[in-house]
């Protein structure tokens, strides 16, 4: 509980075959095995702001959890992935070579390899591909706003399109189950329900703190925020940021800070507040959640609690592996 009584805000984040859970002051995941055995970590952590008293201002905080969740969400697949037992394959060649000439551990370098191959994704297809279109439109005549709108749009298709294909790929579709149970989860958790899969399964997968739901709020105000920036620089200096396709491309990469920032600010807004028209606004992004979320079954539940219990609460007591992680047993079916 926070120091006004009510429950602390939990983020999450779906994993292969399970559920990570952050909470106040640690992070754990939690994943079953084939056999249907759940492990569970947990890692103590300190957050940026109480190092650094101005990453937790207003608009500031959103560009750090922004960045920071960025690196943690892959060490996160990474170390799930391990929980498993699902990365004990062969490094290859390529990975040992460069492994050797940086001096960093092979699974450090692979998940660097990881993280730069998703950031060239993401900006391939979210900054780069949308904004081809704005010199043609420019000198079509097309003002700032309509160009920053057409790309917009064409960036939430494409959002909304790689969403689709990627919910088509069979361990998606789990991963989207185990990401409704996450969601159910924290509904549970903020309900001050007992956190059990019969009462977690009574609630919605679609929750209006998820990163979908960022992500589209983020994809929104960069029309906004985009279009303001480019009529204050076209007023000060003449200059149309439209006309030249690299200047704009590079500036809504040093943009993109205040863009999340601003966008983290009206998604905290917008879940806590319960008017009427917060409810309106947050629809959209949870509506789009009904492509990243499936309904989870109670085993999946279970897995997402035992995560929920270990970030509140330590680890349970159980058998531990060589690394640490609590295995708790599969409980025999009943005969």
């Amino acid at each position: 509980m926070s120091n006004n009584g009510k429950p602390v805000d939990i983020g999450g984040q779906a994993v292969l075959e399970g559920v990570m859970m952050k909470g106040p002051e640690a992070i754990a995941i939690a994943v079953r095995r084939e056999n249907g055995d759940i492990v569970v970590s947990r890692e103590t952590y300190e957050p940026l702001s109480k190092k650094h008293k101005w990453m937790g201002l207003p608009f500031i905080r959103g560009a750090v959890s922004f960045l920071t969740m960025l690196g943690q969400g892959m060490g996160t697949l990474e170390k799930s992935s391990r929980m498993l037992g699902a990365s004990d394959e062969e490094p290859t060649k390529f990975e040992k070579w460069l492994a050797e000439k940086l001096g960093k551990g092979v699974d450090k370098v692979v998940m660097g390899i990881a993280i730069v191959l998703a950031v060239a994704l993401s900006l391939g297809l979210f900054v780069l591909l949308p904004n081809i279109p704005s010199r043609l439109l420019t000198d079509a005549g097309w003002s700032p706003l309509a160009v920053n709108l057409m790309s917009g749009v064409i960036r939430v298709i494409l959002l909304i399109t790689y969403i689709w294909a990627v919910g088509k790929v069979p361990d998606m579709r789990r991963t989207f189950q185990y990401h409704g149970s996450e969601h159910k989860t924290v509904y549970c958790h903020e309900a001050g329900l007992p956190l059990t899969p019969e009462n977690a399964q009574k609630f919605s997968t679609l929750h209006p703190r998820c990163g979908t739901s960022f992500i589209l709020i983020t994809f929104i105000l960069s029309i906004l925020l985009y279009t303001v920036i480019d009529y204050i620089v076209l007023g000060l200096t003449g200059y149309n940021l439209s006309s030249h396709y690299i200047v704009k491309v590079v500036s809504r990469i040093v943009l993109l800070p205040l863009v999340t920032g601003v966008s983290y600010e009206v998604l905290k807004g917008l879940a806590h507040s319960r008017n009427k028209v917060c409810r309106v606004l947050r629809w959209p992004g949870l509506q789009l959640q009904r492509l990243t979320t499936r309904q989870p079954t109670d085993q999946m539940c279970e897995v997402a609690i035992a995560s929920m219990n270990a970030a509140l609460n330590g680890l349970p007591e159980g058998e531990k592996t060589s690394e640490g992680w609590v295995i708790l047993r599969a409980q025999p079916a009943a005969q």
